[in-house]
């Protein structure tokens, strides 16, 4: 029984992660990225809020 190897295996170890350097433009793309995602969930609660649009489609006549 010596060959077989028992209790738990050690997990792999996750390699670092390395710090990133953020500068300015980084930090202004991140600013107005988060802007946008504000205005069109706001855009969406106002969308919600009234009913179903009405009058588009097609539409059928009388005839048959």
């Amino acid at each position: 029984m010596s060959g077989r190897e028992g209790g738990k295996k050690k997990p792999l170890k996750n390699p670092k992660k390395e710090s990133k350097e953020v500068d300015e433009d980084d930090l202004k793309m991140k600013q107005k990225l988060k802007e946008q995602q504000k205005a069109l969930n706001d855009l969406k609660t106002k969308a919600a809020q009234k009913g179903p649009m009405v009058g588009g489609g097609i539409k059928k006549s009388g005839k048959k």
